[in-house]
This record gives structure tokens, sequence and C-alpha cells, in this order.
């Protein structure tokens, strides 16, 4: 049996990105850590990502939930540096 380790060590997102699509699907982790990988592999599921992040961000902002916004925003600026938006080009 795989434990949740070992379905995060597999993903090319962290435990606070996968965590993030989690709660904005209402899922569990084990299915976001798989939902994931389906999304990294185009660029509108990129897209998709980031806007989750987004949403996520602004349900914090509404629920007046500052420590969540913050844990958030850190996972949100590695979301940003490991696989950023892509170009319109």
């Amino acid at each position: 049996m795989l434990s949740i380790q070992d379905v995060l060590d597999y993903c090319d997102l962290d435990r606070g990105e996968i965590e993030a699509i989690a709660e904005h699907e209402h899922i569990p982790i084990t299915i976001a850590a798989e939902m994931s990988e389906s999304l990294l592999c185009t660029p509108e599921g990129v897209c998709q990502l980031h806007l989750m992040f987004l949403e996520n961000m602004q349900h914090a902002i509404e629920a007046g939930r500052i420590e969540h916004i913050k844990e958030l925003a850190v996972a949100y600026e590695h979301l940003q540096r490991t696989h950023p938006l892509p170009s319109t080009h």
C-alpha cells in the first residue's frame, strides 16, 4: 500500500500545491495529486492550476483566514517559479 508521502513524491508539485488543489476541488489529497499530473500536461491545465490558487486565496480573503492566505501565497509563489503561466506567443 502506498503512503500519502509515496504519492506526493511521485508528483511534480509539492504538498502545499497539492493541498490547494484538494481544497479547491473538495477532493482527497491523493486524488488531487493524480489530478495535478494531468493538469501539468497542457498549457490550459497549468492555467487552471493558477486559477485554482487565485480562487482559493479570494475565498480565504473573504473568510478572513489570514494565516491560510499566507500559506496559499507561499505555495503559489512556488507554483509560479516551477510552473509559470505559459506564454501567449
